[in-house]
């Protein structure tokens, strides 16, 4: 199932926002280099907010506990755990789409 998020340019460059989708809350991440990735919105450690994480080069830094995630595959960095992720894209209207049915 694709649901339309809103438009891109709601999320600045370099950061994430949340979203509730029914009953899932994920988290958007919109990259400096035009990458847009897709997650849960919580740390599966201590449920911080992802949104609120450091992003860089296609990683996210918890803010709670600095556990680093690969945003392409959801794996953290020391393979403990990982991010259930989603397909993201744009539009052509420059709407954020992604596909929750997907999910790995």
């Amino acid at each position: 199932m694709e649901v339309t998020l809103g438009p891109i340019t709601a999320i600045p460059e370099g950061e994430g926002r949340s979203f509730q989708v029914g009953p899932a809350q994920i988290a958007i991440f919109r990259g400096r280099d035009g990458g847009l990735f897709a997650t849960q919105a919580e740390c599966p450690h201590r449920r911080g907010p992802l949104a609120d994480g450091l992003l860089g080069s296609g990683t996210l830094i918890c803010p709670l506990h600095s556990l680093k995630f690969d945003l392409s595959t959801g794996q953290a960095e020391n393979g403990d755990c990982a991010l259930k992720t989603y397909p993201a894209r744009l539009s052509d209207a420059g709407m954020i789409l992604v596909d929750l049915k997907d999910a790995s």
